[in-house]
């Protein structure tokens, strides 16, 4: 038997605490079993623990789309017994049970060793925002643009996503403006690197489909209305890496931006993206973000705390990145 945040919708939903057995947890699709060490609580993981969004596609369903740990039993080629190993997405805490949890049973296929440089606390101090992060910091990289270019507009920039891109645009001697309702925390923001701070709530309302082009790209998290302001103040031949719906899956606006400007609206896929795309992106963490860097961004919960935390996260009451220790 094992603890793990416990996913049920009969007779009605309900998240708890609660042992599950290693019966039920082979069940799963896999060839390797992980004592988990790490997981995290992302914005995702909350609205799974609260029911505020559709996450989990079965129950029940253990909830964590990511996790880091050690290999305790395998079958597989791709690692061995004591590894250090971590995941992120794939189907974990949505179709696969997830990493809040002490055990996972897991594709030792799909697993990553630690880079060189990193514990299993710090992967997960990055975890999926993290990661998601670095690859719209890579696509952007990778669409041309330069610091020489302009500012980077980072929308939903006390969030987990948002504060690892300023960080890693900032070490990559770009100009990063944080986009953020919470404005009232200047020293926060000036001390992950961002230039400015830019007030989010005008971003809430419709807007002209055109306005001034005032940024050369964007990473954006949360869609809707904002994601369209945001497209219609990108300068010519600019990027917008949209990654997150915070705000909403809409998108109500004009193709304006992109006939008038050529300005590209760039997708981002953190949950099935390709091995090689995700060591690429930890690359890019890695090379450019100390552990210490990351260390003093984020707060560490236990297992227990995960649930009144997932409620404060939905309520906006809470910023930044949380570990959860197993």
């Amino acid at each position: 038997m094992f603890q793990a945040l416990y996913l049920q919708d009969t007779p009605s939903f309900s998240c708890s605490l609660t042992s599950v057995t290693l019966d039920e947890l082979h069940r799963e699709e896999g060839d390797t079993l992980v004592e988990v060490e790490y997981s995290t609580l992302n914005y995702k993981d909350a609205l799974a623990i609260t029911n505020q969004g559709k996450i989990a596609r079965r129950f029940p369903m253990i909830p964590g789309i990511d996790l880091a740990g050690r290999v305790l039993e395998t079958q597989s080629d791709a690692v061995k017994v004591g590894d250090q190993v971590f995941i992120n997405g794939l189907g974990l805490g949505e179709s696969h049970y997830g990493g809040l949890s002490e055990r996972a049973y897991l594709k030792g296929e799909q697993l990553l060793h630690l880079p060189d440089n990193y514990t299993s606390f710090d992967v997960m101090a990055f975890g999926t925002a993290g990661y998601t992060a670095a690859l719209s910091v890579a696509r952007l990289l990778e669409l041309g643009l330069t610091p020489e270019g302009g500012e980077i507009l980072v929308s939903g920039a006390t969030g987990g996503v948002g504060m690892v891109a300023i960080m890693l645009l900032s070490q990559l001697d770009f100009e990063a403006v944080a986009l953020t309702s919470k404005i009232d925390q200047p020293e926060f923001f000036t001390q992950i690197g961002a230039k400015r701070v830019e007030d989010a709530r005008s971003y809430y309302e419709a807007g002209r489909v055109l306005q001034k082009g005032q940024y050369q790209g964007a990473i954006d998290v949360l869609g809707s209305i904002p994601l369209v302001n945001i497209c219609a103040q990108i300068q010519y031949g600019g990027v917008v890496a949209a990654c997150g719906l915070a705000r909403g899956m809409d998108l109500p606006g004009s193709v304006a931006p992109f006939i008038l400007r050529g300005v590209t609206l760039a997708g981002i896929d953190s949950v099935m993206a390709p091995r090689s795309a995700r060591l690429k992106a930890w690359k890019l963490l890695s090379e450019n973000i100390c552990s210490a860097e990351i260390r003093s961004q984020v707060d560490e919960i236990t297992l227990q705390e995960a649930i009144p935390t997932a409620k404060k996260m939905i309520a906006g009451q809470i910023r930044g990145r949380y570990v959860v220790k197993i």
